[in-house]
């Protein structure tokens, strides 16, 4: 009976610490090199129920983080390509030196993919406004015409990759879709926003279910920040 006591008290404590532990996040280590894991604007917990907690800390302390020691691993030689910044580096990716042109394209990629990706959470869902809204109307007929087409170009998308609306200095959007960590800005194009469909985005909640995940992410998108961008797209500002 005491062993089992003791037992009990063992796994109580384990699961107490791996509960503070997740409340508290993973820790990260210093990054050595140029780039740099941007924080979450937002508590981990802010996209909840849509996104669980535990799939954000995962998604951007783990692997997010693990692009941008890639991406630092891969420049640490080539002192001009790590003075880049990512718009830069990702739009001249053909002429880097070949011995490092696929990992910067993977690790570069994920990290600017995944740096406009928390900006364009922690919201409420609901409808943008304004220039936004009349442009959506515009170029895809409604909001909601909009949502159908990108939830169907991001279940439509095979593997991993993302669901893309890119946008020029007109103003004008575009339904995209890319593999992998490719982006528009390998193009010199400009995304508007994005949703991840990487299997670490959604698999904790939603398992298979792409689908689910993708009519969910609507609503913890914050059109604020996504109005935001669409002006400084059309001010020329408008970076990763």
């Amino acid at each position: 009976m005491p062993t089992l006591s003791r037992r009990h008290a063992f796994l109580g404590f384990t699961a107490a610490g791996a509960a503070f532990a997740m409340r508290r996040g993973f820790a990260q280590a210093p990054a050595s090199g140029p780039f740099t894991l941007p924080p979450l604007p937002y508590p981990p917990d802010a996209n909840e129920p849509h996104i669980d907690t535990q799939t954000m800390q995962i998604h951007h302390d783990k692997h997010h983080a693990a692009y941008v020691a890639n991406l630092n691993a891969a420049v640490k030689d080539y002192p001009q390509v790590a003075a880049m910044s990512l718009t830069v580096m990702l739009a001249r990716l053909g002429e880097l030196p070949e011995a490092i042109r696929t990992a910067v394209r993977n690790n570069a990629g994920g990290h600017a993919n995944h740096s406009m990706f928390w900006q364009l959470m922690g919201g409420k869902g609901g409808a943008p406004s304004g220039d936004l809204a009349a442009a959506i109307d515009r170029d895809f007929g409604s909001l909601d015409t909009m949502k159908m087409t990108f939830n169907r170009t991001g279940l439509g998308q095979f593997g991993s990759g993302w669901a893309m609306v890119g946008v020029d200095r007109s103003g004008k959007l575009t339904m995209l879709n890319r593999p992998n960590q490719d982006t528009p800005l390998m193009d010199g194009g400009r995304l508007l926003f994005a949703n991840d469909v990487w299997e670490h985005a959604y698999y904790l909640k939603y398992q298979n279910r792409r689908a689910d995940y993708l009519a969910a992410w609507w609503n913890v998108v914050n059109w604020q920040e996504v109005a935001k961008r669409y002006d400084a797209a059309r001010a020329g500002t408008l970076d990763v």
